[in-house]
């Protein structure tokens, strides 16, 4: 698959690096990856780019060495995580870090006047954290409260702001300028980044980023099988999915990307 494994969100065939590879994005530079990503941009171009993705020889690049890095280190360590560690326990660390993410989708729900979602969301934090021993148990979810995963990239594009160029950052995976720029804030809000001491908040990050890359194994394994030309697979599947997210009745002006061609099922990749 593409890298270590967002945030948010449903196993999609693009989110081999998003959710744990956002989480740890903090701690590796993301406004530095960005900005030495539009730094190049002038220069990484190609005669016949697709028009979302006029950044493909160098997205390829980078795509290749997160392939090596969740090859070697993330997927091995999800796949033991996965064969050793109890399903309960498991489940819990999942809520666990939900909840926080609940809290976030909370005020991100608030900022796009969201009436109901932002008191979901906040409903969910309250309850899971004082009913769910701090959200290891996902009492809402029994209760019947939805959750609706929002991010800060959601956020500028409920208001208008363009996706812009798709990106593919190094170990963070699949983004456009709109969503890596809505990652800076997604980061800063991260309470693990707040822990202290320090070993305390690298063991809390090394576990987030493994269970989420675990929770991907099936989304990622099933691409690995049925795309050769995985680079354009997840491309298309990445920009559909954050067009869909969204895309609302109020806001209909961005356009989802177009459906996978059959290129992205039956092409090898381009090295």
């Amino acid at each position: 698959m593409t890298t270590f494994a967002h945030q948010t969100g449903a196993a999609a065939p693009h989110t081999g690096s998003l959710g744990a590879a956002r989480l740890c994005s903090a701690r590796l530079g993301a406004p530095a990856a960005l900005l030495a990503l539009l730094l190049l941009s002038g220069c990484a171009t190609g005669p016949d780019a697709n028009p979302q993705d006029p950044l493909e020889p160098l997205n390829r690049q980078v795509q290749r060495f997160n392939d090596g890095v969740d090859r070697t280190i993330a997927r091995p360590l999800a796949v033991a995580y996965r064969d050793t560690v109890p399903s309960p326990l498991r489940t819990g660390v999942n809520n666990f870090f939900n909840n926080l993410r609940d809290f976030w989708s909370f005020v991100n729900a608030s900022l796009q006047a969201r009436p109901q979602e932002a008191v979901e969301n906040f409903t969910r934090f309250k309850v899971n954290t004082y009913f769910g021993f701090g959200g290891v148990l996902d009492v809402a979810t029994e209760m019947g409260v939805e959750r609706t995963p929002l991010d800060f990239g959601h956020t500028l594009g409920r208001w208008g702001v363009p996706p812009g160029p798709y990106l593919v950052l190094p170990l963070l995976g699949p983004s456009t300028v709109r969503d890596t720029i809505g990652q800076v804030a997604d980061q800063n809000a991260d309470p693990i980044g707040t822990v202290e001491p320090s070993a305390d908040r690298a063991a809390l990050t090394v576990l987030q980023i493994t269970d989420n890359r675990a929770d991907l194994l099936p989304a990622t394994d099933m691409v690995d099988r049925i795309a050769l030309d995985r680079y354009s697979f997840i491309r298309d599947a990445y920009l559909q999915r954050r067009a869909a997210q969204i895309r609302t009745e109020e806001f209909p002006d961005e356009e989802p990307a177009p459906a996978a061609s059959p290129a992205a099922t039956s092409a090898p990749t381009p090295q």
